[in-house]
């Protein structure tokens, strides 16, 4: 679905990464990817893969959960990301969207979008242009601005946090789970977003998502965990394309679409694993 190329640029780049939560549970089993300047990248798997622990790694978020990076490195532009605040890698320009929207409930739904803000010392002219660039590509927030945003639907709070993150003027956005909890319709007005933000402004994305297949149309390049492990990657049309993709995630198979109970056999053949 995507026309434009991203840079050959690698923007960040993690490097054979494990991850502990509480010195005990080995979450992360030599994790690597790298996402290019600009490019769009889909980080996918089931639930428990180990995808959301990976955003929180290269965003700083894995203390709050008692989360270690024991082996391995994160570099960003070129600089380990190692043991850097969370709010300095915002002002570095990454931004992590939190899975399940987290709004501040009690604020209405502009006054989420001005946290995003909060770091910016660029004037309230600028923020102010911002703001209206974020109504231009979320026209529901314009007409709920002044509803408390725990009144709102779940779709209007998914806008509300990725238009909070663009307020901050990030480079890279962090993106996990977009579509969690979504209607199908919405889903897809979702990701349509999220590729014009990437085309017209620029903005890096890497995604986790378990909806392999609205993700393989709209990313450049995909990375598949299983327990922990990137088990496959590609650029997204040749993954779409690959028969292990297409009968264990995508569901269907040379034969046709598979049920669930049939797809689920792929944990006793694993091709690539073997």
């Amino acid at each position: 679905m995507l026309d434009s190329a991203p840079s050959t640029e690698k923007l960040l780049e993690v490097n054979n990464i494990e991850v502990i939560y509480n010195h005990v549970i080995l979450v992360l089993k030599g994790v690597s990817l790298h996402v290019p300047k600009g490019g769009i990248v889909a980080l996918l798997g089931g639930n428990g893969a180990g995808k959301t622990t990976t955003l929180k790694a290269i965003s700083g978020l894995l203390k709050s959960e008692r989360g270690d990076i024991t082996k391995g490195s994160i570099n960003y532009r070129g600089a380990d990301l190692a043991g850097r605040d969370p709010a300095d890698l915002v002002r570095s320009g990454v931004i992590q969207v939190m899975e399940g929207r987290h709004c501040f409930e009690h604020l209405t739904v502009e006054e989420n979008l001005l946290t995003g803000a909060y770091t910016r010392t660029d004037g309230k002219a600028a923020i102010a242009a911002d703001l209206e660039m974020v109504y231009d590509y979320f026209p529901r927030l314009k007409e709920r601005r002044k509803s408390l945003a725990g009144y709102t639907s779940g779709g209007e709070q998914q806008m509300a946090a990725m238009g909070r993150a663009l307020m901050s003027r990030p480079e890279t956005v962090l993106l996990d789970e977009p579509s969690m909890g979504l209607a199908p319709q919405l889903v897809e007005q979702i990701f349509e977003i999220v590729k014009k933000i990437n085309e017209e402004q620029g903005v890096t994305i890497l995604l986790a998502e378990q909806n392999t297949n609205v993700a393989l149309r709209y990313a450049h390049y995909g990375y598949i965990l299983e327990s922990g492990r990137v088990v496959m990657d590609g650029p997204a049309a040749e993954l779409r394309e690959n028969p292990d993709v297409k009968e264990f995630y995508l569901g269907m198979s040379d034969e046709g679409r598979k049920s669930f109970r049939d797809v689920r056999s792929y944990r006793r053949r694993k091709r690539w694993l073997s």
